[in-house]
């Protein structure tokens, strides 16, 4: 039995050929399970389509499962099984609260402060051009409500609305989207990742998009430096966290200044956030104290 599964994809296990992508998350996961073996548990680290016997771990604590979104029924129905016979941290429900991001209109409910969205819900017959007027703005990002690492993310304007419908149409006959205001900001000065344990503060970095990119993820050649946030910043990133489902064990808030240069949310991330435990000295044993207090309290 063991006390803590670490569970990733089955790419990052035992790669024969390791780049520098694979041998991040490899070292990230080193580096927790150094600190989980500290309070004497019990590790193992496991893909999660892995023909397992999920009952002999006793919690599972989800790291690089990045390509969960692109099977996503696949994966759903896994979890759902695997929910039954095992403990998740963070919590299973936590989990599929933040799958959909239409949990971002929830926390606008609770007065954190978000770009302008709509949901787009799947099958709608309205125009995206109709849509995009409902928000009284130029320049829109059109994305999937269930995505990850900018995965079908436009931008677009009345200048490439024509290039773009085509595109929308395919997407809203299978799922539902988000259309939001673009955010200039996050092209000049990037968006920050501020760390979170058991909803306080731990560290954070800056990532910044290339150079004529929007999107900020490494795929597409953004890069990532740390960051000394603000007292302000910290704080909205630890409202963020306790104001979501549950409070989570781990996670990542991703924030900016938007257009009117007020802070706000572009996501909370806690099914499988990238965390940059590398980046900090203290940042696995800050993971690993808050991973064994929930397993004392399970």
């Amino acid at each position: 039995m063991f006390d803590v599964t670490i569970l990733t994809q089955k790419e990052y296990v035992n790669p024969q050929n390791k780049d520098w992508y694979v041998n991040q998350i490899i070292k990230e996961d080193e580096l927790l399970i150094e600190e989980l073996k500290k309070h004497n548990l019990k590790v193992n680290r496991v893909n999660w389509d892995a023909n397992y016997d999920w009952t002999k771990s006793k919690t599972v604590v989800v790291r690089a499962i990045w390509d969960y979104f692109n099977r996503f029924e696949e994966f759903v129905k896994w979890f759902n099984i695997a929910k039954t016979l095992t403990k998740f941290i963070n919590n299973a429900a936590l989990i599929t609260w933040n799958i959909d991001k239409k949990y971002l209109i929830e926390l606008e409910t609770k007065g954190i402060n978000i770009p302008q969205t709509l949901i787009l819900k799947k099958g709608t017959n309205t125009p995206l051009g109709e849509q995009m007027k409902k928000l009284e703005a130029h320049d829109f990002v059109l994305k999937p409500t269930i995505s990850g690492a900018a995965r079908h993310t436009y931008r677009l304007n009345y200048a490439n609305l024509n290039q773009i419908e085509r595109i929308f149409k395919k997407l809203i006959a299978n799922e539902d989207l988000m259309l939001q205001v673009f955010q200039q900001n996050i092209m000049d000065y990037g968006e920050l990742s501020l760390m979170c344990f058991n909803g306080k503060y731990s560290h954070a970095v800056k990532k910044m998009a290339k150079e004529g990119e929007f999107r900020v993820q490494d795929d597409f050649g953004g890069s990532v430096e740390q960051y000394n946030p603000t007292k302000s910043e910290i704080q909205f990133a630890e409202t963020v966290m306790n104001h979501c489902l549950l409070l989570p064990t781990f996670g990542r808030v991703d924030i900016f200044y938007d257009n009117l240069n007020q802070l706000a949310l572009g996501e909370v991330e806690v099914i499988e956030p990238e965390l940059w435990l590398r980046y900090n000295k203290k940042a696995a044993n800050k993971m690993a104290n808050a991973i064994a207090l929930q397993l004392k309290k399970s």
